[in-house]
């Protein structure tokens, strides 16, 4: 490889980045696959944003917020249960947290948006984008799944 196309490729990488603009996973991945304009027909704008476009909903919006009954979270997007109200709690960040999601019910990936780096955190089944995953949470995990609300349903126990 020349050493022009290598810095080339290189700026090209870091232009990205700081456009931020991520990576997705491929849709062929996910067990449930729509159309953008079956995405689109299917969600609220709000949860349309959120999920297929990596949107986040206002702070202290979202009633999953502080409710705190028995029950799941499922993604609002394919119905796949993410969470279990078992590991959520109030971070005070006015987004529904927990301290971890379900067995293999999430992916994460990069996102270098916003000048920072952070783990976003996808649906396994959908690809949906449900929020970030940040260290500073409680035991027994020290983790903090940062979740839109728009992007969850709750199902109560």
């Amino acid at each position: 490889m020349q050493r022009r196309n290598f810095l080339a490729g290189l700026m090209a990488s870091g232009a990205v980045a700081a456009l931020g603009m991520r990576g997705t996973f491929a849709a062929a991945s996910y067990a449930v696959t729509r159309t953008d304009a079956e995405w689109k027909k299917m969600l609220s704008p709000a949860a349309y944003d959120v999920l297929r476009h990596e949107g986040t909903e206002a702070p202290f919006s979202s009633p999953l917020d502080m409710d705190f009954r028995k029950g799941t979270y499922a993604c609002a997007g394919c119905g796949q249960v993410n969470f279990s109200s078992a590991s959520k709690y109030d971070s005070k960040t006015g987004w529904p947290s927990f301290w971890q999601p379900l067995p293999g019910a999430v992916l994460t990936s990069r996102d270098v948006s916003l000048g920072m780096i952070r783990t976003e955190v996808h649906c396994k089944n959908c690809g949906g984008h449900l929020g970030h995953v940040f260290d500073d949470g409680p035991r027994p995990t020290g983790l903090r799944y940062c979740m839109n609300g728009v992007a969850l349903t709750f199902k109560k126990a």
